[in-house]
């Protein structure tokens, strides 16, 4: 006799997201996994006395989705402290820091997310601005790429000492209060929270998630509390979704020691690559370009890693037997990780992942294909990517046109895998963009762009035999769509998650 299903959805449409997407009624699940993927009528003979069943009202069930690059504390911290995201300029940034001062005890006033290249006055927030929210505590706002930074004057005289002179922005010999790369690091080892403060943002953050559909996340992390935290709430049972750890390469040595390797773990925390960055971001000016920002004299960024540098970490690392993840967003940076992937001879194998790959060339394209590099992308950047975007702005018209190209990587036959860098944290909004991006190039079709966050993001971390699909054998990670997007991919961004199943488990109903 067969034996009953724990669990039961029906009267839903099930995109099954494998090659080809199926269609089908009704999935059952028992102890964690899905057993059964097919009509109604088929899966009601799963259904038993304690059988829990889940009408779904007609809705889309899918594969939950991957973040397959995020930073979960950090999106914590939207939610704890000041959220930045959407602020319409300055003084309304301003106003919201001193929102979250007002109701905190004394110490740092933060805040996080701002993008100034939406605003009217397109300027970073400085010093002057800041000294508005506190003359006498220290106040940092984060630009949502992380790589700039804002300080109040406290702030900058507190940390000062620690911060690379060339980092620093200054106008008239004296310091803006702007600070990109190594200086950001700084501010970033100031207020790096203990390990209850990580427990808080870490909670608060995969509340968040659940809510967005994410059942798993790729989570980048640096001497911090968060792999301390995230194993304590697995062994309690109060961690609801899968988390890869990418560690930074400066924890190298000590995961050497201790015997770690990529993909060892439990079926909720895993050992992910090892990290590394190559350059820095457009918004700060800093990726490694070939050729020159546009409006700038000579400046093509700098490299935060330097190419030889790179190489023998990634020789040193693949030897060891970790997957390695760089962060590459300007051209010759991209040409930089790809070409010490290749000297490893077995990238493929490896799954060796170039993070943001945001400028490629024709040829990049091609050899990230051939060399079977990861392209872990962030499709919500496509935001910049109009004619009067961030793109434009600093790369001008031409190149602006060669970024973020998705469709083009696919086409040659490199592995996607999508993720969000928390700017922001939804999937569905990255899926919006790359449905209706602005460049053939860069479109992707609504099942393409689906399955970069499901199979390919589960690929990317050594777990599409697990997840990423809804097929008998897989994990029961699901995900309830209000609305298909596929009968509105003008407005996927507007679409609600009704469900979100982790293990056959329900950890976010919006019903309820």
């Amino acid at each position: 006799m067969t034996q009953a299903a724990d669990l039961i959805l029906t009267n839903c449409e099930v995109h099954t997201l494998a090659e080809p997407d199926e269609t089908h009624e009704a999935v059952a699940v028992r102890d964690g996994r899905i057993v059964r993927v097919e009509s109604a009528y088929e899966v009601d003979f799963l259904n038993g006395v304690d059988t829990e069943r889940i009408d779904c009202g007609g809705r889309v069930v899918l594969p939950g989705f991957v973040d397959a690059h995020t930073h979960l504390p950090m999106l914590g911290r939207y939610l704890v402290h000041a959220d930045l995201s959407g602020a319409e300029g300055p003084a309304e940034c301003v106003e919201r820091l001193r929102g979250v001062a007002d109701g905190a005890e004394d110490g740092w006033i933060l805040g996080f997310g701002y993008d100034e290249s939406a605003w009217e006055d397109s300027r970073y927030l400085t010093r002057a601005d800041l000294d508005g929210v506190s003359d006498d505590r220290p106040v940092a706002a984060f630009r949502e790429d992380m790589h700039v930074a804002s300080v109040n004057g406290v702030a900058l005289s507190r940390h000062r000492e620690a911060m690379p002179g060339e980092d620093v922005e200054r106008e008239n010999g004296e310091p803006t209060g702007v600070l990109v790369e190594e200086a950001v690091d700084a501010i970033y080892g100031a207020i790096e929270p203990d390990a209850e403060e990580m427990r808080e943002l870490i909670e608060a953050a995969q509340e968040r998630a659940v809510a967005r559909g994410v059942t798993g996340v790729h989570d980048m992390v640096r001497n911090s509390q968060a792999p301390r935290v995230y194993r304590e709430l697995d062994s309690r049972g109060e961690l609801s979704i899968r988390v890869r750890l990418n560690y930074w390469s400066d924890h190298l040595e000590s995961m050497e020691e201790l015997g770690l390797r990529t993909d060892h773990g439990s079926g909720f925390v895993r050992t992910g690559a090892i990290k590394s960055y190559t350059d820095g971001s457009f918004g700060g000016r800093t990726a490694k370009l070939s050729e020159p920002y546009e409006g700038e004299d000579g400046g093509s960024g700098q490299w935060v890693v330097p190419p030889e540098e790179l190489r023998e970490l990634v020789e040193r690392a693949d030897g060891e037997g970790f997957q390695v993840s760089a962060h590459a967003i300007g051209d010759r940076a991209i040409e930089a990780v790809v070409e010490a992937f290749e000297r490893t001879g077995h990238a493929a194998e490896a799954r060796h992942r170039v993070e943001h790959a945001e400028l490629l060339s024709e040829e990049l394209i091609e050899r990230i294909a051939e060399a079977g590099i990861v392209a872990s992308v962030q499709p919500n950047f496509l935001k910049w990517a109009g004619e009067d975007g961030l793109y434009g702005d600093r790369l001008g018209d031409e190149r602006r046109r060669r970024t973020n190209r998705y469709a083009d990587l696919l086409e040659a036959g490199a592995h996607l895998a999508f993720g969000s860098d928390c700017m922001p944290l939804d999937p569905l909004l990255g899926i919006h963009h790359a449905v209706n991006a602005p460049e053939a190039s860069q479109r992707l079709s609504v099942t393409q762009a689906l399955r970069a966050y499901t199979s390919g993001a589960a690929y990317a971390g050594f777990d599409e035999r697990r997840l990423g699909t809804v097929e008998p054998g897989k994990r029961a990670d699901l995900v309830v769509l209000e609305e298909s997007p596929w009968e509105r991919p003008g407005s996927i961004d507007g679409i609600d998650v009704t469900t979100t199943i982790v293990d056959g488990e329900t950890v976010y109903d919006a019903t309820s």
